[in-house]
């Protein structure tokens, strides 16, 4: 008999090491996949709790992924209850900072210096 699980009960599973999701209407406890997760682990952390249907469907997982799920099912979602997608920073992120510019913006005029000094040396 499969056991019934709640939107409340899933939602408490969402930290780095327990991770539930929901998959059409069913729970899967993925936390031992988190790190042979093709598409890395902040993929699933961003779903972790929630009902994951849509993004997995999304990506178009092949038939081998939905059958490695069967290993991991926990039980399958109390009728008419679906936890609320919500917006979830990833775990152990660094906040994001207002007006701060951007890695690549930071480097472009370093950049353009050291290849104008290339050519200004290759030419003069």
């Amino acid at each position: 008999m499969s056991k019934t699980i709640s939107a409340e009960e899933l939602t408490t599973h969402a930290t780095k090491s327990d991770i539930w999701l929901a998959i059409d209407g069913k729970v899967y406890d993925v936390t031992k996949f988190l790190d042979e997760h093709p598409g890395g682990e902040e993929v699933i952390l961003e779903q972790a709790g929630l009902d994951a249907t849509e993004a997995f469907v999304d990506v178009g997982h092949s038939e081998d992924a939905r059958n490695m799920l069967t290993d991991m099912l926990v039980g399958e979602m109390a009728a008419g209850d679906s936890p609320k997608k919500t917006i979830v920073p990833p775990v152990n992120s660094a906040p994001l900072r207002e007006n701060e510019p951007s890695l690549a913006s930071r480097l472009v005029l370093p950049i353009s210096f050291a290849v104008l000094f290339m050519i200004y040396k290759t030419y003069f």
